[in-house]
């Protein structure tokens, strides 16, 4: 335990790194996908059947294709059609895409939910289709869509390990290298997990209060 300790402190500065990493790809692509999803989601309601159509077809091609594929397909291929980006952005860009879907179909879900006697009232009295997303449907959605966005940012938060593949530094590919050169394969990876476990609890624990809070009984 000692020796667990003593080499704790010695690997913790340096996972330190990745993890400010894990951040930083978490929160951009949240952002990213979180406005994605959303203008999925208003193209999927809008009732413009090309809208519609062309919504419902990036969402399923985006969940059909595997996130490592998109990963490698923004960094090692953009390039050769002129578009050069760093790991960091293309991870950023990658996992905000991939993740956009699961955004669109949850808003999506939380939009048709509320009661269209509701649209209908607000339309009468001359609202537009913007004026009544923005002022009757959108501030209702939020509510019913807040549990499962709160596990999406749990899922994203593990699921930027997955930058690793494209050479950015985060926590896991840290984790990889100092056990590569100090072969201390259970302290390293113990700490990986320790330090992601740290991330994702209150994370998880935020996501039981909105479901107890929000959740629709």
């Amino acid at each position: 335990m000692q020796t667990f300790y003593r080499q704790a402190v010695e690997f913790l500065p340096i996972l330190a790194q990745g993890l400010w990493l894990t951040v930083v790809v978490t929160l951009g692509s949240l952002v990213l996908s979180t406005l994605l999803g959303l203008v999925w989601a208003l193209m999927r309601v809008s009732g413009i059947r090309p809208l519609v159509v062309i919504a419902a077809t990036v969402v399923n091609v985006i969940r059909g294709i595997p996130i490592i594929v998109q990963l490698f397909w923004i960094y090692f291929v953009l390039p050769d059609l002129g578009i050069t980006l760093t790991a960091l952005q293309a991870a950023i860009i990658g996992l905000g895409i991939a993740y956009s879907a699961y955004h669109a179909e949850n808003f999506r879900a939380g939009i048709e939910a509320i009661d269209p006697g509701q649209i209908e009232a607000a339309q009468t009295i001359g609202m537009g289709w913007w004026l009544t997303m923005r002022r009757v449907v959108l501030p209702q959605a939020f509510r019913i869509i807040l549990p499962p966005y709160g596990n999406i940012m749990v899922m994203m938060l593990k699921d930027s390990s997955q930058a690793s593949t494209i050479t950015v530094a985060e926590l896991a590919q840290q984790g990889r290298l100092i056990a590569a050169s100090t072969f201390q394969n259970s302290t390293v990876f113990t700490l990986v997990a320790m330090l992601y476990l740290a991330m994702c609890l209150p994370l998880i624990g935020l996501v039981s209060w909105l479901e107890k809070r929000f959740g629709r009984k």
